[in-house]
């Protein structure tokens, strides 16, 4: 199908020295489970798009040349106006251009979704998210949790 990744990964990114779990998660935790054990291409800002590239048309040929898109919800995700131009192009791709499945993994209970785009709002509407739940930090490389279970039902084969 000419694609690279099974997955483009947009995420929040923290602005401060101190490293947070997201990060943790995104570079990490989620390359070891996806990655090492079950053989899936992830593409990552910030991994695999490189100082010096402009940012956005790499952004936008690499959610081309991916077959989903795995958008990591959080509070932090909400109130940033930073992402808006990546979620913008990754939800207009996804919904409009190519037809690419959109993953949501809720990574912290969000109580309500007002602030969150329209286009997210109506994808939660239609397939919902996979939650991550305290019980999942304290072993997150458990890679036969329910959590990893949900978000690989919804991977490419």
């Amino acid at each position: 199908d000419g694609k690279i990744y099974d997955a483009y990964v947009i995420y929040p990114q923290n602005h401060t020295s101190e490293v947070n779990f997201v990060e943790n998660f995104v570079y990490q935790i989620m390359p070891d489970i996806l990655e090492n054990k079950y053989g899936y291409r992830l593409c990552i800002y910030g991994r695999d798009i490189y100082p010096g590239e402009d940012t956005a048309s790499a952004i936008e040929r690499k959610m081309q040349k991916s077959r989903r898109l795995i958008i990591l919800l959080t509070r932090q995700l909400m109130d940033c106006e930073e992402h808006a131009y990546d979620q913008h192009i990754a939800l207009y791709n996804a919904l409009i251009q190519y037809n690419t499945k959109v993953i949501l993994l809720e990574m912290e209970k969000i109580w309500t979704y007002e602030k969150l785009q329209e286009s997210l709002r109506f994808i939660i509407k239609q397939q919902g998210t996979v939650k991550w739940k305290k019980q999942h930090t304290l072993h997150p490389q458990l890679s036969n949790s329910k959590f990893w279970k949900q978000v690989r039902y919804h991977m490419p084969v």
